[in-house]
């Protein structure tokens, strides 16, 4: 089998980036070929490369909205899967989704689309929305199967009819096991009473920072640090507020990292404060490490995160709720240890990376079975 996967960018690591890079490692290590192809290099072309896994450049192929580039990213999509012939194409991320399903549609190759999140979920500007609920209607009919990572998102795409029923499919992500979660079952590094609160997310608007720090205001007498990791454009600002509040010194802005897993592994409580999501890797990440997990209840956290067992869900943009979430687990070494060993089983249970593969590679070749990507 030659499974071609398309992703907009390259340059940074999220969701999906992850969610492609472990199927190809997966499926390469299996004798398949695969041969990743997105808008520009960077950390997920390098990763690849470590593993000989091909990977071409889409030039015209970006983000933000540009007719002219998007036209061109089609041919030039177009270009290069008529001469790679894959069996299948695996897209994913709204952009790539688009060009790469219309690609492979006139070239007659079945595709399928991955939705890490719809573009069009609440919390998402109007006109973003309306343009990509329109365009998904159309490029739905391009492919015969679409994943979503949630049953939440599934059942948006249903709500906007945006999707037949019969077309959907929900496989929630997996996670591989790596050492420093196997560590992290056993013991947690001990940080001199201080309990140490992480949150992994990009500084953008998608991202409830302000609320994480407002909470933490609200609770400046009990013992905590946070570190926060990742980049992204409200950087400066996220930090000019922890400055405003008077907790900058108790708070490590880390940057992008590559050692996710020894981070959470050095942690004592996970935070994902958000204004939407699909369905959070991160929470995955946090579980598999048995980590508590506190979570936004938005999009999908709730499929991962078991009220009360693994953890807490709060209203959005409750800062109070958040904050008192927070010291309840800030003051409890027992509770904090009995969700993080709950979210531990829970991963194994539900989460694994095995348990995500199975059930993909089922579409592919239910997909591949059923020849041309064209809709009847």
């Amino acid at each position: 089998m030659h499974i071609a996967f398309i992703v907009t960018r390259a340059d940074s690591i999220g969701g999906a980036q992850i969610h492609v890079r472990d199927l190809a490692f997966r499926l390469a290590s299996g004798g398949h070929r695969v041969t990743v192809l997105a808008g520009c290099e960077g950390e997920l072309s390098r990763m690849l490369a470590e593993k000989n896994i091909a990977f071409l450049v889409i030039k015209n192929l970006v983000r933000p909205i540009r007719p002219v580039r998007d036209f061109l990213a089609i041919l030039e999509t177009r270009r290069l899967l008529k001469k790679l012939k894959p069996s299948i194409v695996s897209t994913h991320t709204a952009k790539a989704g688009m060009v790469g399903r219309i690609a492979a549609r006139s070239l007659g190759i079945p595709a399928i689309f991955t939705a890490h999140g719809w573009q069009f979920a609440e919390g998402i500007s109007g006109a973003q929305r309306f343009f990509v609920e329109n365009i998904e209607r159309l490029t739905s009919k391009m492919c015969k199967k679409i994943i979503t990572v949630s049953g939440f998102d599934r059942k948006l795409a249903l709500e906007r009819k945006v999707v037949k029923a019969e077309k959907l499919i929900t496989i929630h992500n997996g996670m591989p096991e790596v050492e420093e979660a196997l560590r992290a079952r056993h013991t947690r590094m001990a940080h001199n009473g201080t309990v140490r609160l992480i949150m992994v997310a990009r500084f953008q608007r998608q991202k409830d920072h302000p609320t994480l720090l407002r909470a933490l205001a609200r609770i400046r007498d009990k013992n905590w640090n946070l570190e926060l990791v990742g980049d992204g454009p409200d950087t400066e600002k996220i930090q000019g507020l922890a400055a405003e509040l008077g907790i900058a010194e108790r708070i490590d802005f880390a940057g992008q990292r590559l050692d996710i897993p020894r981070r959470l592994a050095e942690a004592d409580v996970f935070v994902l404060a958000s204004k939407w999501e699909g369905f959070p890797r991160s929470i995955l990440e946090a579980m598999r490490s048995g980590l508590p997990v506190i979570a936004t209840d938005v999009g999908g956290c709730g499929e991962s995160v078991l009220e009360g067992v693994t953890g807490y869900l709060v209203e959005k943009e409750n800062e109070e709720a958040l904050g008192a979430r927070l010291a309840e687990l800030i003051a409890s070494e027992e509770t904090r240890k009995a969700m993080g060993q709950a979210g531990r089983r829970r991963f194994e249970e539900e989460f694994t990376f095995d348990a995500m593969y199975e059930k993909t590679m089922k579409v592919y070749e239910e997909v591949i079975s059923g020849g041309s990507c064209l809709e009847t």
